[in-house]
């Protein structure tokens, strides 16, 4: 495919500016993700809106890049080889952006991979525990009377916690430098005690490292415009 209007996605979100990195997402956890990469990097890019309330989600077009329904996903016209290149999963779009630019991941293969090894911790651990407690506490899990299911996940989320706390141990972030191991995890984090208002529930106050990294998280200019893409 040689150029944005051969992909079936287009036709439902019509590309204003096909030069630009698409990026059709919400601003969930892990649609901001990208958001806040690309602002960091400050790489040209046009958002478009998948709206969960209309189901496009589910529609061809979005089905087309994204075949497990989930945002977000990206269109770049300008891939290797200059060949446009399309990619879903969080993770991997944000392993490829900062590859693609050398930025917020180190270049050292030893460094590059320890910081792999976090954005899979976020991808593995952190996403869906935090993502099962905020159902059973916020939403429709709520109203069962057996709490064992939600204390399952309040435990691991402790724990899974408790693990970040101790690498942030003397550390500013993750790395020690700002890397894509940050823009994975926290925006998690952020939600877990935001959105999902579980921060009681897991004792996010003994956790007195990660609400440091947190506040100097959103403290970043492109993380406040990147944690409001797409309107």
């Amino acid at each position: 495919m040689s150029s944005l209007d051969s992909f079936a996605i287009t036709r439902k979100w019509p590309a204003r500016h096909p030069d630009r990195i698409q990026l059709y997402s919400l601003p969930t956890p892990n649609g901001v993700k990208v958001s806040i990469l690309l602002e960091e990097l400050g790489l040209p890019y046009e958002p478009h809106r998948v709206s969960f309330d209309s189901q496009d989600q589910f529609s061809p077009e979005f089905l087309s890049l994204s075949p497990n329904n989930k945002i977000p996903a990206i269109l770049d016209p300008n891939g290797p080889d200059g060949k446009p290149l399309a990619l879903f999963e969080s993770g991997a779009i944000l392993v490829y952006l900062a590859s693609k630019t050398g930025q917020f991941i180190p270049a050292d293969t030893a460094g590059r991979f320890e910081t792999l090894q976090w954005v899979m911790f976020q991808m593995g651990g952190i996403g869906p525990m935090f993502g099962q407690l905020g159902f059973f506490h916020k939403f429709a899990g709520k109203d069962y009377e057996d709490k064992r299911p939600r204390d399952r996940y309040v435990a691991e989320s402790k724990r899974l916690l408790g693990v970040l706390d101790k690498r942030l141990e003397g550390r500013d972030w993750v790395m020690g430098e700002y890397t894509i191991a940050d823009i994975a995890i926290l925006p998690w984090v952020r939600n877990l005690i935001g959105f999902y208002g579980a921060g009681e529930l897991v004792e996010f106050s003994q956790f007195k490292n990660v609400a440091r990294v947190l506040d100097a998280f959103v403290a970043r200019p492109a993380v406040a415009k990147g944690l409001t893409i797409p309107a």
